[in-house]
């Protein structure tokens, strides 16, 4: 069956989408709060594009549009996650390559993403998906006992 992509726009949807982020964002416990920060990023132009298997959420794609003087104006994917089961399938690139093109019909001038150090399969693929890395994405956390 082939999957349908789509945006997810309400706090319902956002709601559904829950378990399969917490795949990609273990550390995110609370429905509620996931929720309501996914509101608030909404606010700050994040979208959630998710794929579907019939009523089944497979995969998802958040990502918004920045500008800076680094890259210009371009898309900074936050999270892409596909579900365990269908990891390799292909779908993870498929979701990218979606949200490569939403890139382009904005005219932005990059696709920018981070990914951890510790995931090796996870650079393989975004070097299979012609994403270079150029850089290393230094943070700290300001807060004590919370996730940088």
């Amino acid at each position: 069956m082939p999957y349908i992509l789509q945006h997810l726009e309400d706090a319902a949807a956002f709601q559904d989408s829950f378990d399969l982020m917490r795949v990609l964002r273990p550390h995110v416990t609370t429905q509620a709060a996931y929720v309501a920060q996914l509101l608030r990023q909404a606010e700050q132009g994040y979208r959630l594009l998710a794929a579907r298997d019939g009523e089944r959420l497979v995969g998802l794609a958040g990502y918004r549009e920045v500008e800076n003087l680094l890259y210009g104006r371009f898309i900074y994917v936050d999270d892409l996650v596909v579900s365990p089961s269908l990891q390799r399938s292909g779908l993870g690139g498929r979701l990218l390559g979606a949200v490569r093109d939403e890139a382009l019909q904005r005219g932005c001038d990059h696709l920018v993403l981070d990914t951890g150090l510790h995931m090796p399969l996870a650079q393989r693929f975004y070097f299979r998906q012609g994403l270079l890395a150029r850089g290393m994405h230094f943070t700290q956390s300001l807060r004590q006992g919370r996730p940088a």
